[in-house]
């Protein structure tokens, strides 16, 4: 997967990308990353990326034409269509099943804004997806990418050292995940579950399947209202609706 991240501020990627499972992923070659300084395109004098929005209002916008450039310069060198994405408050709010289906992608772009927000031309002919990682403003778009680009870049082949652990996540199913539990096996007196110890592995995973059932029962609920419930999973609900 190639990425391209268009930002004012590269060097705030940097922590992020060259460490951990970001840093292998890299080192395996499951994607490659540029940095693209959009200021670097501007054509006036200043080098303004930015400029006071038409009728008035506090903050600055980020002006269309720099960026036009920069991304028009991207699909020049591309051999494939990027998928263009913006990191807004306004956008899509960003889902596991939105990570999966970026995931499919061979080239990926991000634009990270700064100041008040962008020139709305911007929206309208140049992104593919506006995205959000949430109901609340942060300072700019680069933390909400690097969300973005970490939950995606996990899930690429050969990243993850076991290739049960993506499937296995939170909402990969449409559910919680399940505890986990380690050594000792008795720790201060809390003890792990019976059945992990059991090496009976249709019950560890009737006894999984029942524990991340209620764990979104009773943190998350309104992942199951449109869920296709199993018989099993019926019984074990109106178990829990009867205490």
């Amino acid at each position: 997967m190639q990425i391209d991240i268009m930002t004012l501020f590269p060097e705030m990627f940097d922590g992020v990308l060259n460490h951990s499972i970001m840093k292998r992923a890299q080192d395996r070659e499951a994607f490659h990353y540029n940095y693209i300084n959009f200021r670097e395109f501007t054509t006036n004098k200043h080098n303004k990326v930015d400029d006071y929005p038409y009728g008035g209002g506090a903050g600055l916008v980020l002006t269309p034409q720099p960026i036009f450039d920069a991304v028009e310069d991207i699909h020049r060198k591309s051999v494939t269509k990027p998928r263009v994405i913006l990191m807004c408050p306004q956008g899509e709010p960003y889902t596991q099943k939105k990570a999966e289906e970026l995931a499919e992608e061979e080239h990926l772009v991000f634009i990270c804004g700064h100041y008040e927000g962008y020139d709305e031309r911007i929206r309208q002919e140049l992104v593919t997806d506006e995205i959000s990682i949430g109901d609340y403003v942060l300072t700019g778009g680069e933390l909400g990418a690097m969300v973005v680009m970490d939950s995606v870049i996990r899930l690429l082949p050969g990243v993850l050292g076991n290739e049960q652990s993506a499937p296995e996540d939170s909402f990969s199913n449409g559910l919680l995940e399940h505890p986990h539990y380690t050594r000792p096996a008795d720790f201060r007196g809390k003890e792990v579950p019976e059945v992990l110890l059991s090496g009976n592995h249709a019950r560890i995973d009737e006894w999984r399947h029942y524990q991340s059932l209620k764990r979104t029962y009773e943190r998350r609920p309104d992942l199951l209202q449109n869920r296709e419930l199993t018989e099993q999973e019926k019984v074990w609900l109106q178990e829990w609706e009867n205490q």
